[in-house]
């Protein structure tokens, strides 16, 4: 079973330490004590708490889409030549950077400060864990 302390946990969340305890002690999360005495929350409760938490951003499309991960944030780079462009968004605590045609750019109206959404579809994804499990 996982147990992460609470400080990892908040991390996790993107929330203080202290938001992490209120909430534990308003029953929103349960904790326990580890071996060694210190505060921890289960793993699995803390994945279910997250599904069960998650809010949907207001999107700015308005239309059906396949796409499952979906990133609403805010334009905080733009960077063209005459026929490529890079653009950085800030989705929350993620950095979404995209490749794209300078042509597109225009016809989106992509500027830094512009509200966008961007969609992730991808045949591969990795994942990983920490080589440390003391967490």
């Amino acid at each position: 079973m996982t147990e992460l302390r609470i400080s990892r946990a908040a991390q996790l969340l993107g929330v203080s330490d202290d938001t992490l305890r209120r909430w534990i002690d308003a029953g929103k999360l349960d904790s326990h004590p580890d071996a060694a005495g210190r505060a921890v929350v289960d793993g699995a409760a803390l994945a279910r708490f997250l599904s069960d938490e998650a809010t949907e951003h207001d999107d700015p499309v308005d239309r059906a889409s396949s796409a499952r991960n979906r990133f609403v944030g805010i334009v905080t780079g733009v960077l063209s030549d005459p026929v490529m462009s890079q653009v950085e968004m800030q989705c929350g605590p993620h950095r979404v950077v995209s490749l794209m045609s300078t042509e597109a750019v225009r016809d989106l109206g992509l500027e830094i400060g512009s509200l966008a959404t961007a969609s992730v579809k991808a045949t591969t994804v990795i994942v990983e864990t920490p080589s440390d499990t003391e967490d």
